[in-house]
């Protein structure tokens, strides 16, 4: 084949690619999730967040009774489970500290380990849209401070905290629909 011929065959393919990627790039910005449904998701992970820090609190407060007893952490994660299981959303409890008092508390991906910097620096509420498997999901981490003297009875480590400081934090995973 001649060299202009092959200059020739080696543009178009060149173009051609071009214009598939081009194409590609369009059809995944055409599947980013509505800004709409990003708010709504935003605004029920933030529903979810005061009820779940709320039941927290409230176990603590009325039915924790030292160490013997179960934590309110645990009956969260227990809740946690459930609402995965039955399909609703993912919720994790996490160590922000660097002394989870679970190792399984620890942050498992970038979406987690960058949260946890950005909560410890003072953000309230760090969010994300990821998609996987086809499906667009919300992902959202908020802080949890110590607010009750009686968290530490459980919690020992905790006591020369900041006050107002996370000592964990709550990352949401919720479909975006």
């Amino acid at each position: 084949m001649k060299l202009s011929r092959r200059v020739t065959v080696l543009g178009t393919t060149f173009v051609s690619l071009a214009a598939f990627v081009g194409w590609l790039s369009a059809a995944d910005a055409s599947r980013a999730p509505a800004p709409e449904a990003v708010a709504r998701t935003r605004k029920q992970v933030k529903m979810l967040d005061d009820l779940y820090k709320t039941a927290v609190v409230l176990i603590t407060k009325h039915y924790v009774e030292g160490k013997q007893a179960a934590s309110a952490g645990t009956a969260a994660k227990l809740i946690f489970k459930e609402m995965k299981a039955k399909g609703h959303h993912d919720v994790e409890l996490l160590d922000v500290t660097g002394q989870p008092y679970n190792e399984e508390n620890v942050a498992n991906d970038d979406f987690e380990k960058e949260a946890i910097k950005q909560l410890k620096a003072g953000k309230s509420f760090v969010e994300q849209v990821v998609s996987k498997d086809g499906k667009d999901y919300f992902r959202a981490a908020t802080p949890i401070p110590v607010v009750l003297d009686k968290c530490i009875q459980c919690h020992e480590n905790y006591r020369d905290v900041k006050a107002g400081a996370p000592i964990g934090a709550l990352v949401y995973t919720l479909p975006i629909e």
